[in-house]
């Protein structure tokens, strides 16, 4: 089957194991044992993000919060359709910096974003897909 005739992604889902999560404040509140931030699963960060407009998939409502998280070589991501059906899986060890950094840059060590109250990244431009980076599922 080709790319063309295949489920377009509509998310990315990521799990990401957080080394500091210090490196983030929600609510204003420096988050230093990661007890505050949504999506949080043990050691990893679990969210997914709407492509086309960067909302992050049931986020609290009300809940702010700058990240700034070190990831290094601890991070899946996965394209899924809105049902979160895998698609594809990215090939790097680091971070899709496209996808992930919004407002500054993460060289492939960092998810970096700031998500307002109603779970829209600020500053987040829709990545285009260059297909070469991901494997199929």
């Amino acid at each position: 089957m080709s790319r063309d005739e295949r489920t377009e992604p509509t998310h990315i889902h990521v799990e990401a194991d957080v080394r500091y999560w210090e490196d983030a404040t929600v609510n204003g509140v420096e988050d230093v044992d990661g007890s505050h931030i949504p999506g949080r699963n043990g050691k990893t960060w679990i969210i997914a993000i709407e492509l086309a407009s960067g909302n992050v998939k049931n986020w609290p409502e009300g809940t702010v919060a700058n990240i700034h998280y070190k990831v290094c070589d601890a991070g899946e991501y996965w394209l899924t359709d809105a049902d979160g059906n895998r698609l594809a899986k990215w090939r790097g060890h680091y971070v899709p910096n496209d996808f992930l950094c919004h407002g500054d840059r993460g060289f492939g060590d960092y998810i970096i974003m700031s998500i307002g109250p109603d779970g829209q990244i600020a500053d987040y431009t829709q990545p285009t897909i260059d297909w070469e980076d991901w494997d199929d599922v």
